[in-house]
């Protein structure tokens, strides 16, 4: 059984350095996951790696199929999540291709498919979340970045928003009054799914451009993609240090 599987996020589509034995499809009642899950090696330990939005890349952060994905890598044995999360830098610390390990977020979202128990059948639960993100990985991945001397933010509260357009700077002066550093599209219903299925699941967050009102001008694919290659060598490293150390 692999017990640790990785999310990948906008910019990670693939997973350097991953030695992949298979490819993995699970039939599970919730549709499909956003592709096949890959099982392989990496740094010398058994892990899965599912990119959230395709491997092509090709579907939108409300129509990834969040239930799915959680549902499958549980199947498949994961004790153990780390998400990978492109946002936006709301606060003056958070700038493009810095790394945070988000430890509270806020859902803005709505009309996702955000639980697995709707009644009937299913039954009725209320998870408790008040971490929203596993303690003992977000400290396991602090850890292993002070050891490899990578620099993150051991905290960010994430704004979750529904996409897939970008926010207002009205909106993001908001987010930021409620207390958020970061904004993004993909945390939720991740985080409270992987909860509900008992994972230790946790995330890190790559600034990809500073958000709406917070930068000089408009914001484009082309300043996204720039600082994402920056910033997702950082993440590849950080990886690779925690996947070492768990």
């Amino acid at each position: 059984m692999t017990s640790i599987a990785i999310i990948g996020g906008t910019g990670l589509t693939s997973l350097e350095g991953l030695e992949i034995t298979s490819k993995e499809t699970v039939s599970i009642p919730y549709g499909d996951p956003s592709g096949s899950i890959s099982k392989g090696k990496l740094s010398g330990k058994d892990i899965l790696f599912l990119p959230r939005h395709g491997y092509d890349h090709s579907i939108p952060p409300h129509k990834v199929n969040y239930r799915a994905n959680i549902d499958a890598i549980k199947q498949l044995g994961a004790e153990y999540v780390i998400a990978v999360n492109a946002v936006g830098g709301i606060t003056d610390e958070m700038q493009a291709s810095t790394l945070s390990i988000p430890d509270q977020l806020i859902d803005y979202t709505w009309g996702r498919e955000h639980t697995y128990y709707e009644g009937g059948d299913s039954g009725v639960e209320h998870i408790d979340f008040t971490h929203p993100y596993c303690e003992t990985l977000r400290k396991s991945m602090i850890a292993a970045a002070s050891q490899a001397d990578i620099a993150v933010f051991d905290y960010a509260t994430y704004a979750v928003t529904q996409g897939p357009r970008l926010e207002t700077p009205a909106e993001i002066n908001k987010y930021e009054r409620d207390g958020c550093h970061i904004v993004g599209m993909t945390a939720m219903p991740e985080a409270s799914l992987a909860r509900e299925k008992d994972l230790c699941y946790a995330s890190i967050a790559v600034v990809a451009n500073m958000a709406a009102g917070r930068g000089v001008g408009e914001i484009t694919m082309e300043e996204i993609n720039l600082n994402l290659e920056t910033g997702m060598d950082r993440v590849r490293s950080l990886l690779s240090a925690v996947i070492s150390s768990l």
